[in-house]
């Protein structure tokens, strides 16, 4: 099994900063794309920004120019960077780690959600 731990939410002023991070632990055989993704009340879930183990990134229109998804192999990490906060990025937000097994099994795996609150 594979556990995602999820920190750094919190409560900010609009134009401040958050980051995020997610740890991966457990039975880990090989990480493909980590992910985060958002839902706020009322709302359907959505991407925010995904990264693969190149390092390709791609990014919600909403958020580009403003966070940064990165990751660390070695600590099975995965971050993203939150800057120029706006009232309508507050979410709970979830990390999402592809993990495959050492029988090639692909799975994926979510954090327990850690909560942005963004105050105008």
């Amino acid at each position: 099994q594979v556990q995602l731990v999820e920190s750094g939410g919190g409560l900010v002023q609009a134009g401040g900063s958050l980051r995020l991070s997610c740890a991966a632990s457990g039975s880990i055989f090989s990480i493909n794309t980590m992910g985060w993704y958002r839902q706020a009340p009322g709302k359907q879930r959505e991407l925010v920004a995904t990264i693969t183990t190149g390092g390709n990134t791609n990014y919600a229109d909403s958020v580009k120019g403003r966070f940064t998804i990165s990751r660390d192999n070695a600590k099975n990490t995965v971050y993203l960077q939150m800057n120029s906060l706006k009232p309508e990025d507050t979410a709970v937000y979830y990390c999402n780690v592809e993990h495959v097994s050492y029988t090639y099994y692909r799975r994926a795996y979510w954090g327990q959600g850690t909560q942005v609150t963004v105050s105008s």
